[in-house]
């Protein structure tokens, strides 16, 4: 008996098929989540970049960029600048705020307060070498921190995961008084970073694109040591370190290096999301069992206490 073989074609739509089913029975969550995986998301996010990046013609920048200012809930009225001199959707979204809007709380022993505006989603105590995403959910500090070589040095200490959805402000600043010691960036995939994903997908911010920042606290915050982890998620893959803290280099695409001790205050510039995403902050340090957290859910704005002493 002659066997046949099936056609190259016919061969690469079955083995597509076979690929389609695997995916979304291997994908948790709900359908949305598992239709997902199918999705292109780092060649996705390219061309989201591409666009985001496209400069408009002054006439239009009022209205498409206000009717998305609009749909997203983007407080304007908190801009630099008025809308039509923002000449691309990036550039609306990598917007400053006017001067004086986020001050920073008074200084206090051990104060860390937050680097961006956004939503507390997680926190707690560093346990085992494991931090929580979600709905019980463990990642790895190792892995999180993963040019780090002694990450475990944050056994003990805490955890707070702060999300940015696409009406806050996308920068970042810096949380302390200190010195910066670090900076990384980790390839990686892009999955969402929304509810359904951080209590879905495992080790979801060990295994998305990210970029590291990591300092010693002086002054009174003296005893600490912060990490920002930036988390990239689908359609936001340009994760940035402000260039104050490269000493004139480019991060590598997966990679890092200490840094010559920089001093850092509170509320300078560290780093940029160009459409927005999350910011795991790690607080350690020889009295970070010291350290206790003032808010560890909801709302928070750029400047106002995470944690300070007991």
């Amino acid at each position: 008996m002659q066997l046949s073989w099936p056609s190259p074609a016919r061969l690469a739509l079955v083995l597509a098929l076979l690929w389609v089913v695997y995916v979304m029975l291997w994908t948790p969550g709900p359908f949305s989540l598992r239709a997902l995986g199918l999705y292109p998301k780092k060649l996705g996010s390219q061309v989201v970049g591409w666009a985001a990046t496209r400069a408009l013609p002054r006439g239009w920048r009022t209205p498409l960029l206000g009717r998305f200012a609009g749909h997203y809930g983007i407080n304007l009225a908190e801009a630099e600048f008025p809308l039509e001199e923002y000449a691309s959707l990036q550039a609306l979204f990598t917007r400053r705020l006017k001067p004086g809007l986020r001050p920073q709380e008074a200084v206090i022993p051990g104060f860390v307060n937050s680097p961006v505006d956004g939503r507390i989603i997680a926190s707690g105590r560093i346990e085992a070498g494991l931090a929580i995403q979600a709905k019980g959910l463990p990642y790895r500090i190792t892995e999180l921190l993963k040019h780090d070589p002694e990450a475990a040095r944050f056994e003990g200490g805490h955890f707070l995961t702060l999300y940015l959805s696409p009406k806050d402000y996308h920068r970042i600043h810096v949380p302390l008084e200190g010195r910066v010691e670090a900076v990384s960036r980790v390839e990686g995939e892009l999955w969402p970073v929304n509810d359904a994903s951080t209590g879905h997908v495992p080790r979801l911010y060990e295994r998305n694109r990210r970029a590291g920042w990591t300092a010693l606290g002086t002054g009174a915050c003296e005893g600490l040591e912060v990490a920002a982890i930036l988390v990239g998620a689908t359609h936001v893959g340009g994760v940035v370190i402000d260039a104050r803290w490269l000493e004139g280099r480019a991060l590598p695409k997966d990679g890092g290096w200490k840094v010559n001790h920089l001093p850092c205050a509170p509320g300078d510039d560290l780093g940029t999301f160009e459409f927005g995403s999350t910011v795991v902050l790690l607080v350690g340090g020889p009295r970070a069992a010291n350290w206790v957290a003032v808010r560890t859910s909801g709302d928070v704005k750029m400047g106002q206490r995470l944690g300070a002493y007991r």
